[in-house]
């Protein structure tokens, strides 16, 4: 009896611990126009490490993609059989802005990341190519609360200065930055443009992860502004031509009413687009009409990385 209630007792923890993902939270700071004076934009952004596998992903877009979620009849349904409670994801009719539009995803083992961007419903995503050469320094510090080491790298145009701590045995950390032997507590650019400060540790049960379509368009980072584009176009034509064929049902189903077709409907919303550099970067833009939620604020359009 002891050796059956034992082994129940093992799966019951190998169950839980499955359904499990460490968030560690980062204030992240940015300047929305380095050209131009003008106040720093402070939103959250999460690192979620479930096993080998890590999600990058802004508090905002967690709470805008989860929300619309919960509103799919099948993700809905999907939703309820894993036990996932998305009702209070957030409750605002107005979603905050976000400097980061899009997720990453990291295979932490293999230093594999993967950026994925959404057009127009549609996704698309590439794999970065450029690998991060890390210079470790006998720096040691107290960090956010951690004792930690420096390191530094040159990617994408800018010197970055990071701070590991040995203490949480996890090599990753916010947006594309991984590779060093523990988890990075702070990160900013030499500039100050960009700074991730850890502010906290939690765990979460069944949290909420981005959904990757089997229908996602790869490309590669040299050519996603190009590739993007031309999706955003093909996804344009798409809902025009949908649009025209809806008017043209409305002009015969009025019997020669006055007044009675509709004209082809275009896109709803507009996402900002081409304002990074790289395969990186910043998407702004209201979001489409008829989905009951509003874009409060507006963050200009800079170069990311």
């Amino acid at each position: 009896m002891r050796q059956k209630l034992l082994g129940f007792f093992v799966l019951f923890i190998v169950a839980m611990s499955h359904g499990q993902t460490t968030r560690y939270v980062y204030e992240t700071s940015v300047n929305p126009d380095s050209i131009n004076l003008v106040s720093m934009k402070i939103e959250k952004t999460f690192l979620d490490v479930k096993g080998s596998k890590s999600l990058f992903i802004s508090e905002n877009k967690l709470i805008k993609d989860s929300l619309f979620a919960s509103f799919k009849p099948d993700e809905k349904e999907n939703n309820k059989k894993e036990g996932k409670d998305l009702s209070k994801s957030g409750t605002k009719k107005h979603i905050e802005p976000t400097f980061f539009e899009y997720f990453i995803t990291k295979s932490i083992p293999e230093q594999k990341v993967y950026y994925y961007d959404r057009v127009g419903g549609k996704q698309i995503y590439y794999q970065e190519d450029r690998p991060i050469k890390w210079e470790i320094t006998n720096d040691v510090e107290k960090q956010n609360g951690y004792s930690a080491q420096k390191a530094t790298v040159n990617f994408g145009g800018r010197i970055w200065t990071a701070w590991f701590t040995k203490d949480i045995n996890v090599s990753d950390g916010p947006y594309k930055f991984s590779g060093l032997p523990g988890l990075i507590v702070k990160l900013e650019d030499e500039n100050g443009d960009y700074k991730f400060d850890l502010v906290k540790k939690i765990t979460v049960q069944n949290a909420f992860e981005e959904p990757i379509s089997s229908e996602a368009k790869q490309s590669t980072r040299i050519n996603f502004h190009g590739d993007k584009a031309a999706l955003a176009l093909e996804v344009k034509s798409g809902k025009s031509m949908a649009g025209n064929k809806s008017g043209q049902m409305q002009d015969f189903d009025g019997g020669g009413r006055q007044g009675g077709g509709m004209n082809g409907g275009g896109m709803g919303g507009m996402r900002g687009g081409g304002g990074h550099g790289g395969g990186g970067g910043m998407h702004r833009g209201g979001m489409g009409g008829g989905n009951g939620f509003q874009m409060q604020g507006f963050y200009p359009r800079r170069r990311f990385f």
